[in-house]
């Protein structure tokens, strides 16, 4: 293990971690103490600018004092009621988010990944009972790069050859195309076929765009058909590219949205299945369900975490902020950038060697990012960040990246 900070108690945390811990993540040496906004600092007492924002779970800032106060003030009240009963705020909830996103009905889980399967159990049960597939035979289409999550039906679609290795056997019923092809879309629907599921932007992959126009194709391909057009707008939802969801970037409207991340504000997990109340209805009880999906304080931060993205047009914020930040790293004009890619506060830089390094020497500037598909940067700051904020850590990258 690399040791790069020399304080004693720091030095111990990392060899606890890396003693007691599974080491499925290969973290950056830093150990976050405390954060505020846009900022974090370190158990030295060093300030870093988080240009992560949790993989775009902390939108709103860190520990923002409008969704903190929501949790701890429903913390002293219920916390957990189960689905066995009702609360008194899911309610709200749910009528804030299908107002903000304009959706007409909404069913909650916790993780990103929760969410997905949920997405995928109602459009199989859409195929068998509204398309008409024959049981068990039901087809979803997916794309070549995709990053849905971690559990063992996910990763069975996967093209990361690691994120399947060893996990088999793998969940059947999956076609892979190539992302921002909307003829090979089409090409791959067959009369068992019951969606598409797609990222607007590509996270994970590298923060891929795909070409202007893309998303009205799909759209369009997938109303010829009859099929269901699904968008996991985990990562890029909720303000990070610049609009409320990515897909508005288009005019857009899938039928089926997922939501997480940025839904919790950045202090507990919460997602969202969003779409029709047709679609929706297909739902019976006993059909899905979640412990913890819809408690209480689960709504209550998720109401307040939307909320502050409305009352605080971060959605606008994000789309302003990102064309500054893409156009001072384009004026960088360095030449280990290969690419320089995103919209909103969701922006790829893609060298022309590993990033990792890159990221490192950032790091001990104090800009936190992280490297992904080897030789990319993902800048992803909170929402909240100052253009002041952002010309600190650009006077860091240039110095970084001029070498």
């Amino acid at each position: 293990m690399t040791q790069i900070l020399d304080h004693s108690g720091t030095a111990h945390l990392l060899r606890r971690e890396d003693a007691l811990g599974a080491h499925n993540y290969k973290p950056l040496d830093v150990v976050i103490h405390r954060a505020q906004g846009a900022w974090v600092w370190d158990t030295d007492g060093r300030r870093y600018l988080d240009c992560l924002s949790a993989y775009s779970a902390v939108n709103q800032g860190h520990c923002h004092p409008r969704i903190i106060g929501a949790l701890t003030q429903q913390a002293q009240q219920v916390t957990l009621t189960s689905r066995a009963f009702r609360n008194d705020r899911l309610a709200a909830f749910y009528e804030t988010v299908t107002r903000l996103l304009n959706f007409e009905a909404v069913i909650p889980m916790n993780t990103g990944a929760e969410a997905v399967e949920t997405a995928i159990k109602l459009a199989r049960k859409w195929a068998y009972q509204v398309r008409g597939v024959p049981r068990d035979q039901a087809q979803i289409i997916v794309m070549d790069g995709n990053f849905h999550g971690r559990t063992t039906t996910l990763v069975s679609f996967s093209s990361e050859a690691q994120y399947k290795e060893d996990f088999g056997p793998l969940t059947p019923g999956f076609v892979r195309v190539p992302y921002g092809d909307a003829a090979a879309i089409e090409a791959a629907i067959t009369p068992n076929t019951a969606a598409v599921l797609f990222e607007p932007i590509q996270g994970e992959a590298g923060v891929i765009v795909p070409p202007e126009g893309f998303l009205r194709a799909m759209r369009d391909v997938c109303d010829r058909h009859g099929i269901l057009m699904i968008a996991d707008e985990i990562q890029t939802g909720l303000g990070r590219t610049g609009r409320w969801l990515a897909c508005d970037h288009e005019q857009v409207r899938p039928d089926v949205v997922i939501l997480g991340k940025a839904l919790g504000g950045g202090v507990y997990p919460v997602s969202a299945v969003l779409s029709s109340r047709e679609i929706m209805n297909l739902f019976r009880p006993g059909d899905h369900g979640s412990t913890f999906g819809g408690n209480p304080l689960a709504a209550a931060v998720a109401q307040a975490s939307l909320e502050v993205l409305n009352d605080e047009n971060l959605p606008a914020r994000a789309d302003e902020l990102g064309r500054y930040l893409r156009g001072r790293l384009h004026a960088l004009a360095s030449p280990l950038v290969k690419d320089i890619r995103g919209r909103g506060l969701l922006i790829g830089v893609e060298l022309h060697a590993a990033a990792r390094p890159y990221c490192e020497a950032l790091r001990d500037l104090g800009v936190l990012c992280k490297e992904t598909h080897e030789t990319t940067m993902r800048l992803a700051p909170p929402l909240v960040t100052t253009r002041e904020d952002l010309d600190w850590a650009l006077e860091r990258i240039e110095q970084v990246l001029r070498g």
